[in-house]
């Protein structure tokens, strides 16, 4: 007797990536030395930008292989925000020590990008997000928050995305209030931005400071930056993967952030 094997859930969702109609949507902004990163006021520090070093090209160093030393700071371009890296966090974890039940999970998308294009310092509220859930549901556990603001489109120039002036940077973000009760009161993974950081330009100037890495990182959730193509995806329905490095001792990594998506929705 022949026995015809079951497909399994798994197996049914690679044919499904296969056949289209499960589509792969990357949401990673390539990373190179031209990639925007934050720029810090004197007196603090800033990261190192991007960059390779060669070490051989089919050359003496090495004839028959090419390979590059990589240099960069933890926070440039697509990155992950572990709690260890602010000071609410301290005594939390690494971004080694991420679970991967947080790294792969639902994604929800609220667009307020017509909002954030009349003001570059436009803030989410609480009762933006409470709009949002009356029209698409309570947000579900280990949610991954993605807020567009179609911000991306500057990403090409560092300049236009950090939209810095004599005041200070100008982007949008969210509020003290807001960031408080995503903090506690949801079941969210993390939030996900594409700016060059979770909070907004102006974030200094709120109470306390940069309110989303204060009460985000301080509740073990994560951040996710410099994200693209969110107006690929549906308001809910699409699963993301965040796959930082595992560096050890790390308060963050560039990571590389994908969604999978019904074929048709994207």
């Amino acid at each position: 007797m022949t026995v015809t094997p079951q497909p399994s859930p798994l197996s049914g969702f690679l044919d499904s990536i296969q056949n289209g109609s499960v589509e792969v949507v990357d949401l990673t902004t390539p990373l190179s030395s031209s990639t925007p990163a934050l720029r810090l006021p004197a007196p603090f520090s800033n990261l190192i930008d991007f960059s390779l070093e060669e070490v051989s090209a089919y050359n003496e160093p090495g004839p028959y292989w090419r390979h590059n030393n990589i240099h960069t700071g933890e926070h440039v371009g697509t990155h992950v925000d572990a709690p260890i890296h602010w000071i609410s966090g301290r005594e939390s974890h690494d971004v080694s020590a991420i679970p991967l039940t947080k790294l792969v999970g639902p994604a929800s998308v609220i667009d307020l990008s017509h909002e954030a294009a009349a003001d570059p310092d436009f803030l989410l509220e609480v009762k933006h997000v409470k709009a949002w859930e009356e029209h698409h549901g309570t947000l579900a556990l280990n949610t991954w928050l993605l807020f567009r603001t179609g911000w991306d489109q500057y990403g090409h120039d560092e300049g236009k995305f950090l939209n810095i002036d004599a005041e200070g940077s100008h982007t949008p973000g969210v509020s003290s209030e807001c960031a408080k009760w995503l903090a506690e009161e949801t079941n969210i993974a993390g939030f996900g931005v594409e700016t060059v950081g979770i909070d907004a330009g102006g974030a200094a100037g709120l109470d306390p400071a940069f309110p989303m890495h204060y009460f985000l990182l301080g509740k073990n959730k994560y951040g996710l930056t410099s994200l693209r193509n969110l107006e690929r995806l549906p308001a809910t329905g699409a699963m993301i993967v965040v796959s930082p490095l595992p560096i050890v001792g790390g308060t963050g990594s560039p990571t590389r952030v994908f969604a999978f998506v019904e074929g048709g929705t994207a």
